[in-house]
């Protein structure tokens, strides 16, 4: 099991930066690919970004390609998604995820509970 908890969301302006963090806890962390997917109100999740268990690989969605990191440290359980100018189309709840990668959500086994991104143009 991976229990998974998000913080750093909040209400910004258009063309600010947020970092998104995800703590981990549980046996299997260490092993999983663990991604980042976001959900716009009236709209299906999708993914964001993704980073392999070593964390020397890492995939993005075309809509932040270019404007997002996700990082990880092992060591403190942890995944990260820095995110710079933010638009008012980030606007979404960001939940972080744990499983087997990819861009798909069926391929995540585990998901937190989110954290909410505003964006004011």
């Amino acid at each position: 099991q991976v229990q998974l908890v998000e913080s750093g969301g909040g209400l910004v302006q258009a063309g600010d930066s947020l970092k998104l963090s995800c703590v981990a806890s549980g046996r299997s962390f260490k092993d999983r690919a663990m991604g980042w997917f976001r959900q716009a109100p009236g709209k299906e999740r999708l993914f964001v970004a993704g980073i392999n268990w070593v964390g020397l690989r890492a995939n993005y969605a075309d809509a932040v390609r270019g404007r997002a990191t996700i990082s990880r440290d092992n060591a403190k359980n942890m995944v990260y998604l820095q995110l710079n100018n933010l638009q008012p189309e980030d606007t979404a709840v960001y939940t972080c995820a744990a499983g087997a990668g990819g861009d798909i959500s069926r391929l995540w086994t585990f998901w937190g509970q989110g954290t909410q991104v505003t964006v004011s143009s």
